[in-house]
């Protein structure tokens, strides 16, 4: 069971979300202690799962993945079993960046990441169209992303 976060763990988190590759000796320095302590913190954090790993955050543009398309997948049927299937069959699919479980119109929002509208067509029709249990799609196009990976509001805690 994880401890409730203090001010220095909401600190550390703060700066990690900010900057993931900080060495620990700097981070340390930002937080106010000294560096055994903050590295002993940082593997407790690890550990209990709330930080869930490090990796680096990728222009999608400059690497040829400039279509952003949010996509509402409304299913047939919600028996556990097609719910299950479906959720490995958009795990499985490397375009779909994240998927959510939602109440509303869709049963699932997807994010998916393709090159263009033709990679787009090609994922819908090639991909998505061919899960027996999808009954209806709606996408929405990303014009341009205003907001994306903030950090997690911490001072809520």
């Amino acid at each position: 069971m994880l401890k409730p976060l203090d001010d220095f763990d909401r600190r550390i988190l703060q700066a990690l979300q900010a900057q993931g590759r900080l060495p620990n000796t700097d981070l340390a320095d930002r937080v106010g202690l000294s560096a055994t302590p903050c590295l002993r913190r940082v593997k407790a954090l690890e550990q209990a799962g709330v930080i869930k790993g490090y990796r680096a955050d990728l222009d999608r543009g400059r690497i040829g993945l400039g279509l952003t398309v949010m996509v509402g997948v409304k299913v047939d049927g919600h028996r556990d079993e097609s719910a299950t299937a479906i959720q490995e069959s958009f795990k499985a699919m490397p375009e779909v960046v994240s998927c959510h479980l939602v109440s509303g119109e869709a049963d699932f929002l997807l994010e998916v990441v393709v090159t263009d509208l033709r990679g787009y067509e090609e994922f819908l029709l090639g991909k998505l169209l061919k899960l027996p249990m999808v009954r209806d799609i709606h996408s929405s196009f990303v014009i341009r992303t205003v907001k994306d990976k903030a950090p997690l509001p911490l001072d809520q805690l």
